[in-house]
């Protein structure tokens, strides 16, 4: 879900293995997010805080899909990256 706290309400992100279109309701609830959200870099990172990155983030990879991201970068990092969140959800 997203936390925004300056978000109307959460919304509940549906990233799957396969990129996916919105329905209208999900393109204007997202958004009216970017409202105000300009294009900047700031300290070699896209947009000034990890939020607005993050909500960037879930609106691609709802849209591009998990399948298409992992071919990105290398696998083994994926991997690992995996791992360690199953870790710390078993640790919950």
């Amino acid at each position: 879900m997203d936390e925004t706290p300056d978000a109307a309400a959460p919304i509940a992100w549906d990233i799957r293995r396969q990129g996916r279109s919105w329905t209208p309701e999900e393109f204007t609830a997202r958004a009216d997010r970017l409202l105000g959200v300009e294009l900047e870099i700031s300290r070699g990172k896209l947009f000034g805080n990890e939020k607005t990155r993050l909500l960037i983030l879930r609106m691609l990879l709802e849209n591009v899909g998990m399948d298409a991201v992992v071919q990105l970068g290398d696998l083994g990092r994926w991997k690992e990256a995996v791992a360690t969140a199953e870790r710390e959800h078993g640790a919950l």
